[in-house]
């Protein structure tokens, strides 16, 4: 059974999710961590619970997702994984966040490490999560469903009753519609969704209601 760990971190309320199992093992999804005591919360949880994390997946670069990024490198050793179209917003953080926010703030994303692939499950412990590609926000923006446990994991792709901003560099409105009405058409009822922003939600809740979904 999967443990799932919410820590709402930095200025702009991202969550950054710690999933752990009966082994220990752990994979962090999307560490926006900026301040201090954000990353020590982060770390006590990790240590207070003896796992051992191994792997820093995000569903996508913008730089409120990987504030914490040198944080998890220095501490737990691992690179923050995205996919392979995300690189140049990774490279390339603070820029994104001056084109975005007017200003930008210097800070230790930490290297890059190896691409994910949806022909590649991410494994830890005795579960597995499926990469779903879901372009649109960003332009290799994913989400993470672990089947045997009804969730998914998906970033700031979709939220409840709405969906992720297109108008950054990257982003596109009717491909992340495509998107997500090929994501939830192949997802069955049930599954509890964690979003990059926000409370969870359901996807039958949001195939039946979620006003962008509905054209």
């Amino acid at each position: 059974m999967l443990s799932i760990k919410t820590f709402t971190v930095n200025p702009l309320g991202e969550n950054c999710y710690i999933v752990s199992d009966e082994t220990h093992e752990a994979v962090i999804i999307d560490c926006g961590a900026m301040y201090d005591e954000e990353r020590e919360a982060i770390a006590n949880h990790i240590g207070q619970n003896n796992l051992k994390p191994v792997a820093h997946l995000l569903t996508h670069a913008h730089f409120d997702h990987i504030f914490g990024g040198g944080f998890i490198y220095e501490h737990y050793g691992l690179a923050a994984r995205c996919h392979a179209n995300e690189l140049p917003l990774f490279q390339h953080a603070e820029e994104q966040m001056r084109d975005i926010l007017g200003h930008a703030l210097h800070f230790e994303k930490g290297p890059v490490g190896e691409a994910i692939s949806e022909d590649c499950p991410i494994t830890f412990g005795s579960h597995s999560f499926t990469v779903l590609p879901c372009p649109g926000h960003t332009a290799g923006g994913v989400c993470y469903y672990c089947a045997d446990e009804h969730v998914l994991f998906s970033g700031d792709n979709l939220f409840q009753m709405s969906i992720g901003r297109t108008d950054f560099p990257g982003g596109d409105h009717w491909t992340l519609i495509r998107s997500l009405r090929h994501l939830l058409r192949d997802l069955p009822d049930g599954i509890t969704i964690y979003p990059g922003h926000g409370g969870t939600t359901e996807s039958s809740f949001e195939r039946a209601h979620n006003p962008f979904l509905q054209l």
